[in-house]
């Protein structure tokens, strides 16, 4: 489904993806982890589309993604930024339907089918209370599930996010975090009713969300994927204490992961 290839982007002469390379399938979640300036934004930037590549390559379904032209780009991609980069005077019923864009005639006209696409995402996401709210009126629960919504709408099979669970509290990372799963792994019913399962790429900063939700984990370092594969293959105290220069302890029990930072309290760290 998505192929990335010896990818590698920069910001001007500041190479910070160095030759990655993973694939991934249909309907799975692809977490990103790693320290801040690791890459992570950039490599969805640079899968979005909008960071041109230095290098390699990175194509959806075998179409390569910087040859796509912005339509078919959007209707293969989506992206769900934080939720602060929504403009605060449209409603949510208006975000929602941005991402019809792609969808759309000419003319920019909404069609009975695609109201009917707006108001199930809208419905999906229980924001349909919500729908003439502006959005400077919604809490940053409300706010990134409108982005979802967005996206859902959009009906792109790839779905790119970049640290959804940003400022959001416990109870709305998991209630955002147990809908993106549900959108990667359809229920058996939403499948005979026709929903297609989406393949999502998450860069994640709370390493003990990514047990419970990702398929995958992807550990970037100084912009190198420095280790791919499942889970309890990547959260590993001795590889996540070298990537974060931190001793972190690793638990697993009954199913759950643990990582904590094995550091008394007022104990110095040597940098």
């Amino acid at each position: 489904m998505l192929n990335v290839n010896a990818l590698s982007a920069a910001y001007g002469d500041q190479i910070i993806l160095r030759e990655v390379t993973f694939h991934l399938s249909e309907g799975n979640i692809l977490a990103l982890i790693g320290p801040n300036g690791s890459g992570k934004t950039t490599l969805i930037r640079a899968l979005s589309g909008v960071l041109p590549l230095q290098g390699g390559s990175a194509s959806v379904y075998g179409s390569d993604i910087s040859a796509m032209h912005p339509q078919q780009r959007a209707r293969l991609i989506s992206v769900v930024p934080q939720a602060r980069s929504i403009p605060a005077a449209f409603t949510a019923e208006e975000v929602v339907a941005m991402g019809r864009t792609p969808h759309l005639d000419w003319l920019g006209r909404v069609s009975a089918r695609d109201q009917q696409i707006i108001d199930e995402a809208l419905e999906k996401m229980d924001l349909l209370d919500l729908r003439d709210r502006t959005v400077d009126q919604l809490s940053g629960g409300e706010q990134q599930r409108l982005l979802l919504a967005r996206s859902l709408a959009q009906e792109s099979p790839l779905l790119l996010m970049d640290e959804p669970t940003t400022h959001l509290d416990l109870q709305y990372q998991v209630n955002l975090m147990q809908r993106v799963y549900s959108l990667a792994h359809p229920r058996p019913q939403d499948l005979a009713a026709g929903a297609q399962p989406r393949t999502v790429v998450v860069t994640l900063h709370d390493l003990n969300l990514i047990s419970s939700y990702a398929d995958l984990v992807g550990l970037l370092v100084d912009g190198r994927l420095a280790a791919l594969g499942m889970p309890e293959e990547v959260l590993q105290s001795e590889l996540l204490s070298r990537a974060y220069h931190l001793p972190l302890s690793v638990i697993r029990q009954q199913g759950v992961t643990l990582v904590t930072p094995a550091v008394q309290p007022g104990e110095q760290q040597d940098q």
